[in-house]
């Protein structure tokens, strides 16, 4: 942690406007910055975070702010001994003191007056948002990204407008599930630059964590005496308990059954809603769909409703199978996570085996499938299972790559070969993936005229650069992959037969997610805790209805469109429970006609997956003129044929 002595301020003015006027900062580390501050402006570029932004945001709607506040009432109740305790040495020092939730909105501040009225010119007040993704670098944001005490001063802001404060920020664990639930913050002027100044909020969070631990251990020994009063505590086998916020605080003959060994029923998760009212009915409706509850006992403590006991329905009852999880090892020498291919449904276990057994086949494998089913998954599948495990695999997207350089791009150039050649000339793919793997996504975009020099390479194994005579044998297993009928495109002239046959000696069908059954509610499982883990948040629950409406919804993006709508969900969601209401609406459209049928609303709440936005369209043109498809084609200004292709690839229903 830098002192007075070592921090310059127009050092670090320079750094920050050479980084912010730079597309990308390359190799070069602005001097004298701080590894954290570099990777946290780095991570303000990523978020689109303007530089120049004078501000944070607010929530400006009272009554959200209020029910913001109360979601965290545990947490100022915590804090509140510690503020109480700062506050009088705060008046004078032209300091304020600050509590953020865990996204980062402020819901308490004390201190110096006149500072608290300058701080609300940049929304440093209650409502602010002062996360990353919202106004960059700062002591609240940076905190709660790296879950670690953040120091941020002047110039080290990612915004301008906020470069004349000075902040630390130290992350609040909840002492249940160890995520960071919030952040306790010291901001000022400049002036009030201390080296210990991360220490004094450091000590904060931990004597509020302390609070925090025996808040929940007073309530969970209070409850518990509560249930053991009742007449059911021992009628029962299975048995949770929950807190008034909806976390599970104690759970009674699950862990004999692996069935039930869930992480829904996990001390410290949230199972429930605040369960203020929730009528006796509403909380069954509620429960993850793989906990059932055959009974349900509401706890009081002095009257007031603290909590309740859930009976659980007797062994083996839940509904949801075995997730099968095909793993694939990071590469050698690649910064890249461990990747999952999630499924159980016959036709996915068919392809998982087939792309295991072609990797042990020196033959060229087709891989075909709908867009975002996860056709590179299975190409990374081969190539992991191949013997070498320093195999070099190369990508190449055909239709991201122009005609005129595809050839360049693929087979390489010699120096002088055309105007711009690199000097020395370049090696292409091939020869880069020599001993490896060469995977061509969207091989159906590739243009014609190119076509016999991809063949000819594969048959005599070699290729030549472009304006070189000399043969350089290439040794290549080629994957290919495409979501068109390359036989109708033969047909059509645009691929050659030959072609055709010599690259799929092996074909993978990869199924479309609607025929893949209940790997639609394991593929949700798996990336709601991917984002969870990634936010720091609890994994969301979904309600019984708004889970019918995920598994029966048609999926035209397949994979990707979900990936995108279980992501959507934890950018937009404060709390943890999705709801029918949180659906976007092309998931309605399925089952729901006569919506509004303007390009606002069709955009308006979807995942971005331009496949799921096309067919919603498709479908409201549809409902507005009575199913006259001839009127459809005309409105979307697409020919009828054109029309006819599109409902069957989205299996839309015509009237």
């Amino acid at each position: 942690m830098p002192d007075n002595s070592s921090y310059s301020e127009g050092d670090t003015r320079k750094a920050w406007e050479k980084f912010v006027s730079s597309e990308k900062d390359g190799d070069r580390i602005p001097a004298k910055v701080r590894d954290e501050i570099l990777a946290s402006w780095r991570r303000s570029r990523e978020f689109g975070v303007d530089a120049g932004s004078q501000a944070s945001r607010k929530v400006i709607d009272e009554s959200q702010l209020f029910q913001r506040r109360e979601r965290n009432i545990a947490l100022r109740k915590a804090a509140s001994a510690a503020f109480k305790r700062l506050e009088p040495h705060l008046k004078e020092a032209r300091t304020i003191l600050i509590l953020a939730d865990s996204q980062g909105v402020i819901i308490d501040a004390i201190g110096d007056k006149n500072v608290l009225d300058e701080g609300q010119e940049i929304h440093l007040e209650l409502g602010g948002d002062w996360s990353e993704r919202s106004i960059g670098t700062n002591g609240i944001g940076t905190a709660l990204k790296t879950g670690k005490p953040s120091y941020v001063h002047a110039s080290e802001h990612f915004a301008e407008g906020v470069q004349a404060w000075t902040c630390a920020g130290a992350p609040i664990f909840d002492p249940l599930t160890e995520n960071v639930i919030g952040v306790v913050d010291l901001s000022g002027p400049p002036q009030i630059f201390r080296q210990h100044n991360v220490a004094l909020v450091l000590a904060a969070a931990r004597e509020i964590e302390i609070a925090l631990a025996e808040q929940k251990q007073i309530e969970r020994t209070q409850l518990l005496e509560a249930f053991l009063m009742s007449d059911y505590s021992r009628a029962h086998d299975g048995v949770v308990l929950v807190d008034q916020s909806g976390s599970v605080l104690f759970r009674r003959g699950l862990d004999d059954d692996p069935l039930r060994q869930t992480k829904e029923l996990l001390i410290g998760h949230k199972l429930l809603p605040k369960l203020e009212g929730l009528s006796d009915q509403d909380i069954p409706k509620l429960l993850p769909l793989n906990v059932e509850a055959e009974g349900i006992e509401r706890l009081k403590l002095e009257g007031v409703f603290r909590g309740a006991a859930l009976f659980l329905k007797g062994k083996g009852k839940t509904p949801r199978q075995n997730v099968s999880t095909c793993i694939i090892k990071p590469r050698i020498n690649v910064a890249e996570s461990e990747i999952q291919i999630i499924g159980s449904s016959p036709k996915m276990v068919d392809a998982i085996s087939l792309a295991e057994r072609a990797a042990l086949a020196n033959v060229s494998v087709l891989i075909h499938g709908e867009t975002g089913v996860g056709k590179e998954l299975f190409a990374r599948l081969i190539h992991s299972r191949m013997p070498d495990e320093k195999a070099p695999y190369v990508p190449v997207n055909c239709a991201a790559i122009s005609s005129d350089l595809i050839g360049a791009e693929l087979f390489g150039y010699s120096e002088g070969a055309f105007t711009g050649a690199a000097r020395g000339g370049r090696a292409g793919r091939f020869e880069q993936a020599n001993n490896g793997v060469l995977c061509l996504d969207e091989i159906g975009d590739m243009p014609i005229e190119l076509q016999p020099y991809l063949l000819r390479a594969l048959e005599q194994r070699a290729i030549y650069r472009m304006g070189d005579n000399k043969r350089r044998p290439v040794d290549v297993r080629l994957v290919s992959m495409t979501n068109r009928d390359l036989r109708q495109e033969i047909e059509k002239g645009n691929f050659r037969r030959d072609l055709f046959y010599r690259i799929g000696v092996m074909t993978i069908e990869v199924p479309p997610l609607r025929e893949r059954g209940n790997d639609i509610a394991a593929l949700l499982d798996h990336f709601s805790q991917k984002y969870a883990e990634e936010t720091g948040r609890t994994p969301m629950t979904f309600t019984k209805r708004a889970m019918e409406l995920l598994l029966q919804y048609q999926w035209p993006g397949n994979v990707r469109e979900l990936r995108n709508v279980v992501q959507r969900f934890y950018l937009i969601k404060l709390d943890s429970f999705v709801t029918e209401g949180d659906l976007p609406p092309e998931i309605h459209d399925d089952f729901d006609g006569g919506a509004e049928d303007s390009l606002e609303h069709i955009l308006g709440g979807h995942s971005g997956d331009l496949e799921s936005i096309e067919a919603s369209a498709i479908r409201r043109a549809i409902a507005a003129e009575n199913g006259n498809l001839t009127k459809v084609a005309q409105v979307l200004g697409i020919s009828r044929p054109t029309l006819y292709r599109k409902i069957k690839r989205y299996h839309i229903r015509k009237v």
